[in-house]
């Protein structure tokens, strides 16, 4: 028997990797979601995960890029830098407007002072034209790892809150 997959459990009927460039999965884990992300460098991971977190939250698909938000953030290691770039991104999705992007590229990547300036495209969230997917409550620390080129690995696991 094939385990159920995240997609389905919340009701949305498609598949993260539809776009071909998709480098992204949903792992399954006990009452939250794991993401994996991966790229050709750090930032492509990280800019994968942010898109692999609003994949949760609605079809990518029914987002247009009609706007821009710009973010920065700094941490104190890797690892807070990949917590701060996304609770960043989540929290403009939950204060007003409510911005949800389709892409999101880092602009800045400084890995020895850890700071991200980056910028989201996108749209106000809408429950008219965007499927409501699953709530993202936080993102956490929990069996978070990332991997700068290590085996010429580029890719990070983050589990968020649902």
């Amino acid at each position: 028997m094939e385990p159920e997959s995240p997609e389905k459990d919340r009701g949305l009927q498609w598949d993260c990797n539809r776009d071909p460039n998709a480098k992204y999965e949903y792992l399954d884990h006990t009452a939250d979601v794991q993401i994996h992300a991966w790229g050709d460098d750090l930032g492509e991971a990280f800019e994968q995960a942010a898109v692999a977190m609003f994949g949760y939250m609605t079809e990518l698909d029914t987002v247009e890029e009609l706007m821009e938000q710009e973010i920065e953030v700094e941490g104190e290691d890797i690892e807070s830098l990949l917590f701060q770039f996304l609770n960043e991104l989540l929290f403009v999705f939950s204060a007003e407007p409510f911005f949800i992007a389709r892409r999101v590229r880092i602009t800045e990547f400084d890995k020895e002072n850890f700071k991200i300036k980056a910028t989201g495209y996108g749209e106000v969230f809408d429950l008219a034209k965007h499927p409501q997917g699953t709530e993202v409550k936080a993102i956490t620390y929990s069996n978070m790892q990332v991997y700068d080129g290590k085996n010429g690995k580029f890719e990070v696991f983050v589990i968020i809150d649902i």
